[in-house]
């Protein structure tokens, strides 16, 4: 008597594109369970970083033709089933301190998680010293992993960013707190986000923290950003310390919950830079390239530069960029804060009024003296 042969899997085939494909992708049990009461199939779906443990009778019976399952934690059985009914399976990589099918951007408690231990025990910490281990070692596995986990966190921020007006906020990372400077930075991220803007910055310390900062004060009566930054102030600097640092960003945080939004996306390329925990969604990447570009990309309503040094130089001319040539449509405003600063000390103001003369881009570039010019600037512009 012969072994009956095993059954061969089915064919995968991938879905052909459609309006609203977005539809097709599942990122919690919920919209999971949702899907399947309501339609009976996956068909074609993609279910992402979603653990499917408890779900193994309902991977037994239902439609998994064409579907993706990415890093779905779930029964070898009803593992091994879905295969066979014609569904990919990209089962989870252990031993990583991230996830790179992860289907949502990260909030502060996550990657603050274990502060309390200090900070190089946090998941943020853990992830950069990963990325330091594997960044220069040739494995096609880490730089993959660092891949796949870069294109999740920016189909995340897409998703996030539907029918935003953003406005990106960039200046220099040394910027303290308890100085004239940073409160000023705290209270134009809080005028953006009470006129309606969504602010993101770099998402590390210094000037981006301070509108984060702001931005959360946003929903808050007056005196609470002048607490806050009073608090804040015993910190100043994330040197030497990131745990007495983040610890205090937390505090405010506890003394003021609920506030309101805004989008922080820094890069573990400058991990000894930690994120800030002002910006509710931080969309933190591997490839600093693929962050600078998606910030200012993202950036629909205008960018508002303060005083920076090369980080803040290069950021200007990437933003003058796909305005000059305008590729990516009509350019976007932007406002220059501080004369002084960008016609003296790094004179950039100059070569972008130049670059801009006689083009479309000329109408939507101001340098303005002061902060609290920048909103004003912006909507003149058209932000």
């Amino acid at each position: 008597m012969h072994p009956t042969p095993a059954q061969p899997a089915q064919p995968f085939q991938l879905a052909q594109p459609h309006d609203g494909s977005r539809d097709r992708e599942i990122e919690s049990l919920a919209e999971f369970d949702e899907v399947v009461s309501a339609h009976g199939s996956l068909t074609h779906h993609r279910v992402q970083a979603v653990d499917l443990t408890d779900r193994t009778d309902v991977l037994r019976t239902v439609d998994v033709k064409g579907a993706v399952f990415l890093g779905c934690p779930m029964d070898p059985e009803a593992a091994a089933r879905i295969r066979a009914a014609g569904a990919l399976v990209f089962p989870p990589v252990p031993g990583l301190p991230f996830d790179p099918y992860r289907g949502f951007v990260y909030s502060p408690d996550e990657l603050f998680a274990s502060l309390d231990q200090g900070y190089e025990a946090t998941p943020d910490a853990l992830a950069y010293a990963w990325f330091q281990r594997t960044k220069a070692d040739g494995d096609v596995f880490s730089s993959m992993l660092r891949a796949i986990h870069d294109d999740a966190v920016s189909d995340a921020l897409d998703e996030l960013l539907v029918g935003a007006r953003v406005v990106g906020v960039m200046g220099g990372h040394a910027m303290e707190r308890g100085t004239p400077e940073y409160a000023g930075a705290a209270r134009l991220g809080r005028e953006l986000a009470r006129s309606g803007f969504t602010v993101a910055t770099g998402g590390g310390p210094g000037a981006m923290e301070a509108a984060n900062l702001g931005a959360y004060a946003a929903p808050f009566e007056e005196g609470m950003l002048g607490e806050s930054l009073r608090l804040l102030a015993k910190a100043p600097s994330f040197r030497p310390s990131v745990s007495d640092w983040a610890r205090a960003a937390f505090e405010v945080r506890a003394a003021w919950p609920g506030g309101g939004s805004s989008v922080g996306i820094p890069t573990w390329f400058y991990g000894h830079e930690p994120p800030n925990a002002f910006a509710s969604d931080t969309a933190k990447y591997f490839a600093n390239a693929t962050r600078e570009d998606g910030l200012l990309a993202r950036s629909n309503a205008g960018v508002v530069f303060l005083p920076g040094a090369a980080g803040t130089v290069q950021e200007i001319f990437d933003n003058a960029t796909p305005n000059y040539y305008e590729s990516r449509g009509e350019p976007t405003p932007m406002v220059l804060v501080d004369r002084a600063h960008w016609t003296e000390r790094l004179p950039a103001w100059p070569l972008l009024r130049a670059l801009a003369r006689e083009r479309a881009m000329e109408s939507r570039i101001a340098l303005v003296d002061r902060i609290e010019e920048a909103p004003e600037a912006l909507k003149r512009l058209g932000g």
